[in-house]
C-alpha cells in the first residue's frame, strides 16, 4: 500500500511518485490536470508531499478534502534530495523523499480567505508600481516642454492642473496625449484607494491584526499581511526563527568555531521586509532628537548609519510581532530603566 507520495506541480503535465512504508517505489507515473483529483480520491489516505510554488496551496487544499495529510516544502529544500539530472520525475521522486524527512520545515496551507486578502496586498503593490511609472513618464514629457514640478504629490497634482487647464501652454497634440497619461494616473490611484479600504475592513474586522497595529511602525497595512500571510505565528518556534524568515538576520559564513556574519540574507517575504524596512525608517526620525539612554533607536543612530539602524529596527520589530501574535496580548512599551 502506498505510504507517501510526492508531486510534482505544473500547469498542465503533473507527475506522483509513491513509496510504501519500506520506501520501495510503487508507482511513478504522469497525470493530466484532470485526471489529479480523481487519481486521489481513489487512493487510501496517506502523506502527499509538494513544492510550496504558485498553485500549491490550492492542490493543497483539494487534496487534503479527500482525506489525506498535504505538507508544503520550500523547494530549496527540496532541491538537495534531487538525484543528477532534473525532469518531472526525478522532481516527484526528490519530493517524495524529502517530505518523509523529520528535520524537513514545512509551510503551513493557506486558507481561501488568507489568498484573498494576500490578493489585496499584491494587487495594490502592482498598481502602486505602475502608477510610480505612469508619473515618471508623465513628469519627463512635461518636462520636455518646459513644465518641472515639486516632487510629491503636490507637483503630481500642478502638472496634471497644466494639462487639464484650456489654455495655448501645450500644443493640442500634446494635451491629448498627455491626458490620456493623466487619466491612467487618477484611475490608478483611485483603484488603490478602493483596495487600501478593503484591507482597512479587514484589518478592523480582525483582532490579531488589531493587536499588530498597537506595535510603533506598524500599521493596518503591515499589520494584515502579516496577520494572512503566518496566521498565529505558532509555525515559528521563536522570535529569531520568525526575523530570519524575512531575510532580517545576517549571513553567516562561519567555520572551524570561528563566526562570521555578513549582510542580511534578504531572504523570505521581500513585501513584508520592505514594509518593516519603510517604517523603521519613519521611527527613525522621531528617534534622532531623543536621549540614547532612554531609546533603543537612538542609540544604535549613535553607532551606526540610518539605514543600518532602520535594518535592525525592523528585525526587533518582527520580533516583537512574533511575541505578540504567539501571546494573544497587546504590545505595551516597557518603560527607560534609569541609569545607576
Amino acid at each position: 500500500m502506498i505510504a507517501r507520495i510526492g508531486i510534482d506541480i505544473a500547469k498542465n503535465v503533473f507527475h506522483v511518485h509513491g513509496v510504501c512504508a519500506a520506501e520501495k517505489r510503487l508507482m511513478s507515473r504522469k497525470l493530466r490536470r484532470s485526471q489529479v483529483l480523481a487519481f486521489f480520491r481513489k487512493l487510501e489516505p496517506c502523506l502527499v508531499g509538494m513544492e510550496a510554488c504558485a498553485t500549491a496551496h490550492y492542490w493543497a487544499r483539494e487534496i487534503a478534502a479527500l482525506g489525506h495529510e498535504v505538507r508544503l516544502m520550500p523547494p530549496k529544500y527540496v532541491k538537495a534530495y534531487l538525484k543528477r539530472q532534473k525532469n518531472d520525475a526525478a522532481d516527484a521522486a526528490a519530493i517524495c523523499e524529502a517530505v518523509g524527512r523529520p528535520d524537513m520545515r514545512f509551510v503551513p496551507v493557506k486558507s481561501r480567505d488568507q489568498q484573498a486578502v494576500l490578493m489585496l496586498h499584491r494587487a495594490r503593490d502592482l498598481l502602486i508600481r505602475q502608477r510610480t511609472m505612469l508619473i515618471n513618464a508623465f513628469r519627463a514629457h512635461l518636462a520636455e516642454t518646459g513644465y518641472v514640478a515639486a516632487q510629491g504629490r503636490t507637483g503630481v497634482a500642478a502638472l496634471l492642473e497644466v494639462v487639464k487647464a484650456d489654455d495655448d501652454r501645450l500644443s493640442p497634440l500634446e494635451r491629448e496625449t498627455l491626458s490620456h497619461l493623466a487619466g491612467q494616473i487618477r484611475d490608478a490611484a483611485a483603484r488603490i484607494t478602493a483596495l487600501e479600504k478593503r484591507i482597512l475592513t479587514f484589518h478592523r474586522s480582525s483582532k490579531a491584526s488589531r493587536r499588530l497595529e498597537t506595535i510603533p511602525g506598524v500599521g493596518p497595512i503591515t499589520a494584515s499581511v502579516i496577520v494572512a500571510s503566518i496566521g498565529d505565528g505558532t509555525n515559528f518556534r521563536n522570535a529569531r526563527q520568525f526575523a530570519a524568515f524575512l531575510g532580517l538576520v545576517p549571513r553567516q559564513n562561519s567555520t572551524g568555531g570561528k563566526t562570521r556574519l555578513g549582510h542580511i540574507t534578504k531572504w523570505g517575504d521581500s513585501y513584508i521586509r520592505r514594509l518593516l524596512v519603510v517604517s523603521s525608517c519613519a521611527l527613525i526620525r522621531y528617534a534622532r532628537g531623543k536621549p540614547a539612554s532612554e531609546n533603543w533607536l537612538a542609540n544604535v543612530l549613535t553607532r551606526r548609519p540610518g539605514k543600518v539602524a532602520a535594518v535592525a529596527m525592523a528585525n526587533k520589530t518582527a520580533r516583537i510581532i512574533w511575541a505578540v501574535l504567539t501571546s494573544g496580548r497587546i504590545y505595551h512599551q516597557e518603560p527607560p530603566v534609569a541609569a545607576t
